[in-house]
């Protein structure tokens, strides 16, 4: 009896979600999943165990209908919520609204533009699908009072996705053109929640669509991060990932000074399946395989790798031996911080908590500004007026603050191009300037433990474990701080003289993540150095992972 109140009740849900979803396709896929009861019950019972949430991310899930999903019903109800936010904060101005290339992507932008519009508001379209930082600089380069981005970024291509940014009136001068942040995301959720029938909120047109002239000014902007003085000759390759950067990086390097980079053939045009890779995130292994293979087919000098929506940078480099390697996120925000330190750009250099303490080294032995934030470029982007660079592990860049607070994974790849051509000219590549950094930092080795569970509560055990039974010790190195960020965060972070464990849970997916860091004095033999400095992280590794409770 109570299985068949159960399947009642849920039965009654979707049928009156059905009576206001505004999507056919939506609503036929519900009713043959009705038809299929009782097998289809479970399939049922996970879209409708609660709606898709509003977060600082926006919302992001899978294609599919009903309230746990991302589909037409849920994205003018987010797009609504918005709208009626934007209006009890008396925020002026347009709403830009950009989109790539997944499924769902133009469809959902269309029907956002209708309920902007719908509002009273008027709604500016991108000319097509763009990369995100090309909507990111649109949102203050247009004076609007928010901008939103249909994206998932690197999810699977099943996914798809929500972002939102603030103009100037509501951001402020450090938030103008950054995501949202608290409590922005609670405020839009409440709006959200005291929606009435889909049926009732207004609908208007399609909006305007933008010229090119705005991706024109976005080029032009990313085209001076580079010193026009500076070597352009350099062999390049690179990858959009079968996601929308592929022409605006070509256009974007051309534009700057260097030539063309040849792009990896089977993933240069936008493809919503990504059929070349396992799941389109440069941080995967074998994400980049394609890409290494073509630039040592073309004797190139470095390799640049897009997320899907370009938002992000990934870089590998020849090793001397005919192999390529893809550098870590932290190498890469290194290198950049210094090229602008040498360069000698003022200001605050700024990274996460899970990132490489090498910044700090450098920016207190060097006398310029640092700070770090929790993570999320929404942080970072906030972090000070005087912002001259921040960077994040995860392959996020942002080298130009003064137009664009946000990770660009475009105008990364343009700064990162400037730096290789540079070594170029005197012989060199960017692996002998990290080189060159060892010598004079130490060797600053990161790692990680990333545990996927199915039960979120499997999390929650490991971080009381690690409450519980704090380390005294790491490497048999005394512990120095043991920090624990609640209520703010749940994030504790461990410190010996020369290792860093940070452990959190993700804030995208279902996983337990440790962030490893060793600091090895070279002692004239780098070479020694690192490998002492691999083995101890993977020690390290061994020794949280026994501390959680999780295999390594």
């Amino acid at each position: 009896m109570t299985e068949e109140m159960n399947l009642d009740a849920l039965r009654t849900d979707v049928l009156q979600w059905i009576t206001d979803d505004p999507d056919k396709t939506s609503r036929d896929e519900l009713y043959r999943l009705l038809d299929g009861l009782p097998a289809t019950a479970p399939e049922l019972a996970d879209r409708f165990a609660g709606r898709l949430k509003f977060g600082t991310a926006g919302l992001r899930g899978p294609l599919r209908a009903g309230p746990n999903g991302m589909n037409l019903a849920v994205v003018r109800a987010a797009a609504a919520g918005l709208a009626n936010w934007l209006d009890a904060k008396g925020a002026e101005g347009p709403v830009v609204i950009g989109y790539d290339a997944r499924h769902g992507s133009r469809a959902f932008a269309a029907e956002t533009a209708r309920v902007v519009t719908g509002s009273g508001r008027r709604a500016l379209v991108m000319p097509g699908t763009l990369p995100t930082p090309v909507t990111a600089y649109a949102v203050t380069k247009l004076d609007a009072a928010a901008a939103v981005q249909v994206t998932a970024s690197h999810n699977p291509p099943q996914d798809n996705g929500y972002k939102v940014y603030l103009g100037r009136e509501l951001g402020g001068d450090l938030g103008a053109g950054a995501q949202i942040v608290p409590p922005a995301d609670t405020e839009i959720e409440a709006a959200i929640e005291a929606l009435g029938p889909l049926s009732e909120i207004p609908l208007g047109d399609e909006g305007e669509t933008l010229d090119e002239s705005i991706v024109d000014e976005y080029l032009a902007a990313v085209a001076t991060v580079v010193d026009p003085d500076d070597p352009k000759r350099l062999a390049s390759v690179a990858t959009p990932m079968h996601g929308v950067g592929g022409a605006t990086l070509v256009k974007a390097m051309e534009r700057a000074g260097f030539p063309a980079p040849t792009l990896v053939a089977e993933q240069a045009e936008p493809d919503a399946d990504f059929p070349t890779v396992a799941f389109p995130n440069p941080e995967e292994p074998g994400a980049i395989d394609l890409l290494k293979a073509l630039a040592i087919e073309e004797g190139a000098d470095v390799a640049l790798a897009l997320d899907p929506d370009a938002d992000r940078c990934s870089v590998a480099v020849p090793t001397g031996d005919g192999s390529w390697r893809q550098l870590s996120g932290n190498e890469v925000g290194v290198l950049l911080a210094d090229h602008w330190m040498r360069k000698g750009r003022k200001g605050t250099y700024a990274t996460t908590i899970v990132s490489t303490t090498q910044l700090k080294a450098m920016c207190e032995r060097r006398g310029f500004g640092y700070m770090e934030t929790l993570t999320g470029f929404k942080w970072l982007a906030r972090t000070n007026a005087d912002l001259a660079f921040a960077f994040e592990e995860a392959l996020g860049y942002c080298v130009a603050p003064e137009f664009l607070r946000d990770k660009d994974g475009i105008s990364a790849s343009l700064v990162v191009s400037e730096i290789a051509a540079g070594q170029a000219a005197r012989m060199a590549t960017l692996q002998d300037r990290l080189d060159e950094l060892a010598e004079e930092f130490g060797v600053y080795e990161t790692g990680q433990l990333s545990v996927r569970v199915d039960d979120l509560s499997e999390i929650d055990a490991c971080m009381k474990r690690l409450r519980a039974h704090q380390p005294t010790s790491l490497l048999d190195e005394p512990v120095t701080e043991y920090l624990d960020r609640l209520p703010d965060a749940d994030v504790v972070t461990v410190t010996t003289a020369n290792a860093r464990v940070v452990c959190r849970p993700s804030g995208t997916e279902p996983k337990l993540k440790a962030y490893l860091e060793v600091r090895e004095d070279v002692g004239g033999d780098l070479a020694a150095a690192r490998e002492r400095a691999r083995a101890s992280v993977e020690a390290l590794k061994a020794e949280i992972a026994a501390v959680l409770g999780v295999p390594h």
